[in-house]
């Protein structure tokens, strides 16, 4: 016996039928003797769908109130499931973010999870035997006593801090696909699934584009030593033994991974933009007339690269953005033109990241220069290039990002992991 979260995404939730297979899910699970917590995110599309109704009542709306209406799809869900639940025999009841509380800083609409007290759901687990079923995404602000949002994706957080706070034994995320895949089997069909994955290598693939984890959640897991099961909702709850090792993914501390790959994914985004900054006169606190005000307006910059002309005089620098922040960017760094200095402002929209990540990089030698001689055999160009420990990226025009992802999980084995 043991504890469990377990967590259901939209497409898990999409209709009555899928909740109530959801629902025999976790009967599963009680039945098998585990205390569980359940983690649902709004009926696929309500979210989409409530995000409209706030845009169209006023396009600059309130963000506490645009918290208050998005929270609301987790709640119809954890209420629907909790009925359904108790329709089979199991007794549940719903619980949104505010009653346990799930306590947040005052981001709305991105706000970060402070503290978790999960003192009376565990003590339900003892006294009663009851399932929590407990709203996603959403939070409550102590100071200001207004419903939070933890920002799209959120619902994946939220149950890994659920872990964390009732020390449960794993958090299961329940997907529409069996575990993470060496790249997007959809781009590069011979994709294998990964039985495990470290946190660091898990952290970088979900930052670098890989959709099957939101970022935080990586962050909180890693920090609490919290596994993270990834496997399908689809899957039909009476073939799973609970006692077994069902197909899915397992993200867990390195140490519990007998031997790693050298490359253990390829990452990809297309949601990027280019912008170049030409001609700035070179002197100390250049950069800093670049990135503070793009700081200031909270727009998260990733790749920097700096090129010195011949003379020592001027310097160019080239940044990439989230494509939803290009329109914002663009408009910073004009507006200040005069602090910076530049001369011209080049921006490319039509580009796409692509991201190498493996924890074995740390002990092998020449692994982005594979790439590149790579890349370059196929004529693509390359703009701009980040490393890490783990990771290297390169960006490229967006056309040849199918055949960059090719290329590479084939340079790198990944066809047969």
């Amino acid at each position: 016996m043991g504890r469990l979260v377990m967590k259901f995404g939209g497409t898990s939730v999409a209709n009555i039928d899928r909740i109530r297979n959801v629902a025999l899910h976790v009967k599963r699970e009680v039945d098998a003797g585990h205390d569980v917590a359940v983690v649902v995110s709004a009926m696929s599309g309500k979210t989409n769908e409530l995000v409209a109704w706030a845009t169209d009542a006023s396009p600059l709306h309130d963000a506490r109130e645009y918290d208050a209406i998005v929270a609301s799809g987790e709640q119809v869900t954890s209420g629907l499931l909790a009925i359904a639940l108790q329709a089979v025999g199991i007794q549940a009841r719903s619980w949104q973010g505010w009653q346990i509380p799930i306590k947040t800083s005052d981001a709305h609409a991105s706000a970060r999870i402070l503290e978790i007290d999960g003192s009376e759901l565990i003590s339900r687990f003892n006294d009663r035997k009851e399932v929590a079923v407990i709203a996603g995404f959403q939070g409550i602000n102590a100071d200001t006593g207004r419903i939070t949002t933890l920002g799209r994706g959120g619902s994946d957080t939220s149950a890994v801090a659920i872990a964390v706070a009732i020390k449960a034994d794993r958090c299961d995320i329940y997907t529409d696909v069996d575990g993470v895949y060496t790249t997007d089997p959809r781009v590069v069909p011979k994709a294998q699934r990964m039985n495990k994955v470290a946190f660091e290598e898990m952290l970088e693939l979900a930052s670098q584009g890989a959709k099957v984890l939101q970022v935080r959640s990586v962050e909180v897991g890693m920090v609490h030593n919290m596994p993270i099961f990834v496997r399908s909702s689809f899957d039909k709850p009476e073939d799973i033994d609970p006692h077994g090792t069902p197909p899915g993914t397992l993200i867990c501390s390195e140490e519990e991974i007998m031997e790693s790959h050298v490359v253990t994914g390829i990452a990809f985004s297309k949601d990027e933009a280019q912008i170049s900054v030409r001609q700035i006169e070179d002197k100390p606190g250049v950069a800093a007339s670049i990135f503070v005000p793009l700081a200031a307006a909270n727009i998260n910059v990733d790749m920097i690269v700096q090129n010195v002309s011949e003379d020592g005089k001027t310097t160019d620098l080239t940044f990439t953005v989230p494509a939803s922040d290009y329109v914002r960017a663009k408009e910073t760094i004009t507006s200040a033109k005069g602090t910076i200095g530049y001369q011209r402002l080049d921006t490319a929209t039509d580009v796409a990241k692509v991201s190498v990540i493996g924890s074995g990089m740390r002990s092998h030698a020449g692994v982005a220069a594979q790439a590149f001689a790579a890349l370059s055999e196929r004529k693509i160009n390359i703009r701009a290039i980040t490393t890490s420990e783990i990771k290297f990226s390169v960006l490229i025009d967006a056309a040849y990002t199918e055949l960059a992802v090719r290329t590479l999980h084939t340079l790198y084995g990944l066809d047969k992991a």
